[in-house]
C-alpha cells in the first residue's frame, strides 16, 4: 500500500493555539509556504510555493484520491490543504501519528515522541524549528530589527528562509521514522474508522450564541471592575490583582499569607483579623470566580458561520483512549441548576446585567451557570442530548461477575437504592422519600461513586459533594461496601495480579470477558473485548516502600511531555479498563448515529450531543440505539436517557 507522508509550515495573522485551526486557515492571509512530501520510502522533496514551484501532479492526484496520507496531527495538514488547493481531504484516507502515539501512551508531540522512541540525534526533530516558525510563520511583534513590518518573507533573511526549508524537509524525515517505529503495534481498522468520524465531528462543530458570550464577557469585565475599585478603596494599593502587593498590605495587618490561591482561601477567611481583611479576601476570592476563559476560547474559536470547530482530541486521555478537550474544554463545564435557564439568558442577552444580578445573585454564579447554554442548535434543528446511565458502575459490574448489580441494572436501575439496601441491611422498597429510611440514599450514592475503584474516605468526601454524610463514617461507609461488592473489590487484586504475571512471564495472562493483559515489545498491553489495547510503556516491578510489596511501575508523559515512571495498583488497573470500555460503548454509540443519519456536533464523557432538524428523529429513537446491546459485550446491560432542548444545558 503506497503512503504519502506529508509535512507544511503556513502563516496566519490568526493565533493558531488559541483559535483552532479551522479559524486560523480563514485569515485572508493564511497561506501554505513549504510542502514536504514523500511517497514510501522515497527522497523527502520540498515545494516552496512562495518561490511559486507547483506541487506534482502525482501528489496533487494522491491528495484528492484514495492513496493513504499521513502527517503528525493529521487534522491541520487536512483542513490548511483542503482550504489552500479548495479539494475535499476526506479523513477516511488519512491517517494521524499524533493519534497512533496517543494510542501508545506515548506523548503528542512530535519531539518528545521521538525521545519516547529512543530515535538516534541523525532522526530528532530540529530544535531550531521553533525560532524559525516565529520568524516566518507568525506575523511580527513591532521591534526596530524588522522595521515594523507586519511579516518576514523569505526575501527578508534567504539564509534563515534555507534552513527553514530544511527544517520542513527533516520533518517529514523524523515523522516517516515515527510512523515506522508506532506501526510494530498498529492501530486496528475500527479505531480509524472512528478516528475519521471524529475528524468529521470536528469539522461539523457546533454553533455559538455569538451574543451571549459579547455579553458575558462584558458582563464580567464590568463587574471585575466594581470589585477591584472596591479593592483599591479598602487598601490603597494600586493594583490588587497583584499577589506581591496584596501580600504586603495583608502583612500589615497582621497576616502573613505564603499563597492566595483559591484552595486556601477558605482558611485564610477564617485568620482574617478584622471585617476589613475578610472583606478584602472576599473580593480576591470573587475576582478568582470571574473568569470568563470559556466564553473567551468560545469567541476566539468561532469560525465566520459562527461554529466552534476542532475542539475534541481523539484519544487525548491516551491512557483510557477517552476524548480530551481542547481550547473550550468541554470536558469540564460548570453543571447548570438555574430553575429558569432560558429565562436568565434572555435576560444576559438583553444586556440588563443590573437585572440579571438582582433576579439570579453574583455575576460569576449566572455566567457559570450558562457556559453550557452558549451552544447552540444550527437554526431550524434542535439538539437532543443523550447519556449512558451510571455506565462506569454497569461495566464494573459486568466485569467482575458482580451478579446483584447487574440483577439490578436489568430490572428497575436504581443502584444508589439498591446499594444502601445492601450495605445497611435494609428493605430496598423502604428507601423512598418521606420514609426514614430515605436518608441512606446518599451513602448508597457516594459509596457507588466513590469506591468501584478502590477508593477510601478521600475519594468518599470529593463525591460528598453536598456533605451529606458525617465525616466520621467515611471510612466504616468504604467497608460496608466493599462487603456488599466483593466480587469488585476481588477484581482489583485479581487485575493486579494478571497485569505482574504478564510481565513477569513476558506472556498473556487472561482476566475475564475478553479482557487480558499481555507484554510485547517492551510494552505491557491491556487488551479490551472492542478489539484495541491499552498500553503500559516501559513496565516494570518495583518494591513499593510504602506497602512494603512489589508493584507496578510504567511510563508515562508528565506535564512537560517528558515519559516518567509511575507506580500503579489493581484499583488504577480496573478504573483504566472501565473507562475505557465505557469508551468504547460511546464510540459504538456515535458511529451507530453516524450510520442512523445523525449530526454529531459534540460528545461529552459518556453524552452524545445532536443536531438535529425540527419535525425529524426523536429521543426515543437516539436512545434505542445508544441502548443496544453490543456484540462484544455479550451481558452488559446498556441504557440510556435523553431530552431535547434549544440550547445545551443539563437536565
Amino acid at each position: 500500500m503506497t503512503v504519502l507522508q506529508i509535512d507544511i509550515e503556513t502563516f496566519s495573522s490568526i493565533d493558531l493555539k488559541e483559535c483552532g485551526v479551522h479559524r486560523y486557515v480563514e485569515a485572508p492571509d493564511f497561506e501554505i509556504l513549504l510542502f514536504a512530501f514523500a511517497f514510501d520510502d522515497d527522497p523527502v522533496q520540498v515545494v516552496d510555493l512562495t518561490d511559486f514551484q507547483d506541487i506534482p501532479r502525482d501528489v496533487l492526484d494522491a491528495m484528492r484520491g484514495d492513496v493513504i496520507k499521513t502527517a503528525w496531527n493529521a487534522g491541520f495538514e487536512r483542513t490548511a490543504l483542503a482550504k489552500q488547493f479548495d479539494i475535499e481531504c476526506l479523513p477516511k484516507y488519512w491517517r494521524c501519528s499524533m493519534a497512533h502515539s496517543f494510542t501508545l501512551g506515548l506523548p503528542g508531540s512530535l519531539d518528545n515522541a521521538s525521545k519516547a522512541l529512543g530515535l538516534g540525534p541523525e532522526a530528532l526533530k530540529d530544535a531550531k524549528g521553533k525560532a524559525l516558525i516565529k520568524y516566518f510563520s507568525q506575523p511580527c511583534k513591532e521591534t526596530k530589527v524588522n522595521g515594523h513590518r507586519s511579516r518576514n518573507f523569505p526575501h527578508h533573511d534567504p539564509e534563515r528562509w534555507q534552513q527553514y526549508v530544511e527544517y520542513n524537509r527533516q520533518d517529514v524525515v523524523v515523522e516517516r521514522e515515527v510512523r515506522r517505529r508506532l506501526e510494530r503495534f498498529p492501530v486496528p481498522k475500527h479505531e480509524w474508522r472512528l478516528w475519521a468520524l471524529d475528524q468529521r465531528i470536528n469539522d461539523f462543530g457546533i454553533r455559538v450564541d455569538q451574543n451571549l458570550i459579547q455579553h458575558a464577557i462584558v458582563c464580567s469585565d464590568q463587574y471585575t471592575d466594581r470589585l477591584l475599585i472596591e479593592a483599591k478603596e479598602l487598601t490603597g494599593v494600586d493594583n490588587p490583582n497583584s499577589p506581591t502587593q496584596l501580600k504586603t498590605w495583608l502583612a500589615d495587618q497582621g497576616m502573613q499569607v505564603d499563597s492566595l490561591n483559591k484552595d486556601v482561601m477558605t482558611d485564610l477567611l477564617a485568620l482574617a483579623p478584622n471585617e476589613e481583611t475578610k472583606r478584602v479576601l472576599e473580593l480576591r476570592q470573587e475576582m478568582g470566580k470571574t473568569s470568563v476563559k470559556k466564553y473567551a476560547a468560545m469567541q476566539l474559536g468561532t469560525c465566520d458561520d459562527g461554529r466552534v470547530r476542532g475542539i475534541l482530541q481523539y484519544c487525548g486521555a491516551s491512557r483510557t483512549w477517552r476524548w480530551a478537550g481542547r481550547r473550550v474544554q468541554m470536558h469540564n463545564l460548570p453543571q447548570n441548576h438555574l430553575d429558569d435557564l432560558e429565562a436568565a439568558r434572555t435576560v444576559l442577552a438583553s444586556g440588563d446585567y443590573e437585572l440579571l444580578e438582582m433576579l439570579y445573585g453574583a455575576p460569576p454564579f449566572v455566567l457559570s451557570e450558562l457556559i453550557r447554554t452558549a451552544l447552540i442548535p444550527t437554526e431550524g434543528s434542535r439538539f437532543i442530548v443523550s447519556d449512558f446511565s451510571a455506565i462506569e458502575a454497569r461495566v464494573i459490574a459486568w466485569l467482575a461477575d458482580e451478579q446483584w448489580v447487574l440483577d439490578v441494572f436489568q430490572g428497575h436501575g436504581k443502584i444508589y437504592e439498591a446499594t444502601a439496601s445492601r450495605m445497611f441491611g435494609i428493605p430496598f422498597d423502604t428507601i423512598v422519600k418521606g420514609h426514614e429510611n430515605y436518608k441512606y440514599r446518599a451513602s448508597g450514592k457516594v459509596a457507588t461513586l466513590a469506591c468501584g475503584f478502590g477508593g477510601g474516605a478521600a475519594a468518599m468526601e470529593k463525591m460528598d459533594k453536598k456533605k451529606e454524610i458525617a465525616s466520621n463514617q467515611y471510612d466504616p461507609l468504604v467497608k460496608q461496601w466493599r462487603e456488599a461488592n466483593p466480587k469488585i473489590k476481588r477484581l482489583w487484586y485479581r487485575t493486579q495480579d494478571a497485569a505482574m504475571e504478564a510481565l513477569r512471564t513476558k506472556g498473556t495472562v487472561k482476566l475475564a470477558h475478553g479482557v487480558q493483559y499481555r507484554y510485547s515489545g517492551g510494552v505491557l498491553f491491556a487488551d479490551l473485548p472492542s478489539g484495541h489495547s491499552l498500553a503500559y510503556p516501559s513496565p516494570e516491578i518495583k518494591r513499593d516502600p510504602k506497602f512494603e510489596r512489589d508493584g507496578l511501575t510504567f511510563k508515562a508523559p508528565d506535564d512537560s511531555g517528558k515519559m516518567v515512571r509511575q507506580r500503579t495498583w489493581g484499583g488504577t488497573l480496573v478504573e483504566n479498563l472501565v473507562q475505557a470500555i465505557a469508551r468504547d460503548c460511546l464510540a459504538e454509540s456515535l458511529l451507530r448515529l453516524d450510520a442512523a443519519g445523525f449530526a454529531i456536533p459534540l460528545h461529552v464523557h459518556d453524552e452524545v450531543v445532536l443536531d438535529v432538524p425540527v419535525g425529524i428523529g426523536s429521543v426515543d429513537e437516539v436512545t434505542e440505539i445508544m441502548g443496544r446491546p453490543i456484540d462484544w459485550a455479550p451481558g452488559l446491560p446498556l441504557q440510556a436517557a435523553g431530552f431535547e432542548c434549544q440550547f445545551y444545558q443539563k437536565d
